[in-house]
């Protein structure tokens, strides 16, 4: 089962993919995480990367789809993954989309965790305020969530009719408890 999840920053898009690896043995694949591990493998795709990164540049599509089709070639991807961070243009999606059925793959489901931006910004002066000093990040604020969100419904966002139009694109309400966004998101995937 491959599976993107899409949804603003702090719609809680990791928790439910931990949720989904854990019940369908598939994985979530982590943009940050796969650069990240392309750049110190030395090969001459994760040094391109490296330099993109070294230098605070934003990845070019083309970089990010090869190491994504190189991931998706390891062996603990045979049952399925979950992509979380990616694609977050119509570009990237239509990239992704060219590569997976290069592959003779597709994608199974799109699922959008709704969520009101206001109620986000809640939910983080909230965990800032209980949280000690020392825990804290320094992106972890209202302001800098603020502007990921602009972001977001700027650049992200635009990708949801391109899934709509092709039938993929379910929404599930992140309002909800974890556990009701976890059964909602489980039944989505049981009818696949």
């Amino acid at each position: 089962m491959n599976i993107i999840l899409l949804g603003p920053p702090g719609a809680g898009k990791g928790t439910q993919a931990k949720f989904l690896e854990d019940a369908h043995a598939i994985v979530q694949l982590s943009t940050g995480d796969m650069l990240r591990a392309a750049a110190s493998s030395g090969s001459e795709l994760g040094q391109q990367a490296k330099a993109v990164m070294d230098a605070g540049r934003l990845m070019p599509d083309n970089i990010m789809i090869q190491i994504i089709s190189d991931r998706i070639g390891q062996p603990d991807c045979v049952n399925g993954f979950i992509l979380d961070g990616f694609p977050r243009t119509t570009a990237q999606a239509e990239a992704l989309e060219n590569m997976l059925s290069d592959k003779g793959l597709k994608l199974d489901l799109v699922i959008e965790i709704a969520v009101d931006d206001e109620i986000l910004v809640d939910r983080i002066n909230t965990r800032v305020a209980q949280m000690p000093e020392a825990e804290r990040r320094s992106d972890d604020n209202a302001e800098t969530l603020r502007k990921r969100l602009g972001v977001y419904h700027e650049q992200t966002a635009p990708i949801l009719p391109f899934y709509a139009d092709r039938g993929m694109l379910k929404q599930v309400d992140g309002m909800l408890s974890i556990e009701e966004v976890t059964q909602q998101i489980e039944q989505l995937a049981a009818a696949v």
